[in-house]
């Protein structure tokens, strides 16, 4: 093995002592023009809806060079979060990713943990950085070049043998290593994504309608809650895994291991009452460190009213 394929596959195995789930390796290169054409589609159908910053820095999400200068690889790690145990369905639902601690704080310290290692084997000549969610990174897109797994036609990475319960974080850096190889879809004819959706957000395979969707009408969403996405919501107060659930590579998932994304006894024993007081000392002391703060008191409280309209 030479030195470059040494080097990878130590930074693979120190990923794994981290806890994550999968780490591959993809080359700094332009986004492939077809994608590139197909996000700017997207924008032009105004599928963000309100969220107006995925229009943001599209040099650098097109080219990810610009992020980090001199920049020769993109390590793109995934990290589980499925949870062990669920809220029970007759309860208000809130999305699995948002049972624990913010993912955002809790990917950024091991993705700094990794880089760490990578500088303490090559030396101070490493310059790179970490994504996980908050920056112009074409995440699952960089996921599948580094052969983590495909994007599903929910458009979800979906890694096969475990599903697509994960977060995705990325280091990018100038460093060389042995580069992964992309993964083929394996969705086949299922459909099950599609057709389950409640609004018909996913209007074609990996095109979603951010202004059909629950999770972004529950969550990025400033406005009243449509009727027509109210009448369907059921008991879902923030967010929606509706798409993810019904897919069947997530007969696979098994529950993580990492004890910042369990839910917690206070949250498991809100009961539907609890949810309808909830005030907002309640609110600070639940979600303190959450990635439900991302919908604000007033969303959360606007969601149950929602629900509760029918």
């Amino acid at each position: 093995m030479n030195e470059t394929g040494l080097l990878t596959e130590l930074v693979r195995k120190k990923a794994a002592e981290i806890g994550f789930s999968r780490c591959g390796f993809a080359e700094v290169s332009d986004v492939d023009n077809s994608v590139a054409g197909c996000f700017d589609n997207w924008l032009a159908s105004s599928f963000n809806a309100g969220m107006a910053y995925m229009g943001n820095y599209s040099d650098k999400r097109k080219s990810p060079q610009l992020l980090v200068e001199n920049s020769k690889s993109i390590i793109s790690v995934a990290l589980n979060y499925f949870p062990e145990h669920l809220i029970p369905k007759e309860r208000y639902q809130i999305s699995r990713y948002a049972y624990g601690k913010d993912y955002h704080d809790v990917m950024k310290a091991r993705l700094s943990q990794l880089l760490d290692y990578i500088k303490s084997v090559v030396g101070d000549v490493v310059d790179a950085r970490v994504f996980c969610d908050t920056a112009p990174v074409l995440e699952r897109y960089w996921a599948w070049r580094a052969g983590l797994g495909w994007i599903g036609r929910n458009t979800s990475l979906i890694i096969p043998g475990m599903g697509s319960y994960f977060f995705l974080g990325e280091i990018i850096c100038n460093v060389s290593f042995d580069y992964d190889t992309p993964m083929k879809n394996r969705c086949g004819n299922c459909r099950r994504c599609i057709e389950s959706c409640p609004t018909s957000a996913l209007v074609a395979d990996k095109v979603l309608d951010a202004r059909k969707c629950l999770s972004y009408l529950t969550i990025e969403n400033r406005e009243e809650i449509p009727d027509f996405a109210a009448d369907v919501m059921g008991n879902r107060i923030y967010g929606c895994d509706t798409c993810q659930n019904v897919c069947p590579w997530n007969r696979f998932a098994v529950p993580t291991q990492v004890e910042d994304f369990a839910l917690s006894d206070e949250l498991a024993a809100m009961t539907n009452s609890d949810w309808d007081s909830l005030t907002v000392e309640d609110y600070r002391r639940l979600f303190k460190g959450s990635a439900v703060k991302r919908a604000k008191f007033e969303g959360l409280k606007r969601n149950i009213r929602a629900v509760n309209k029918k």
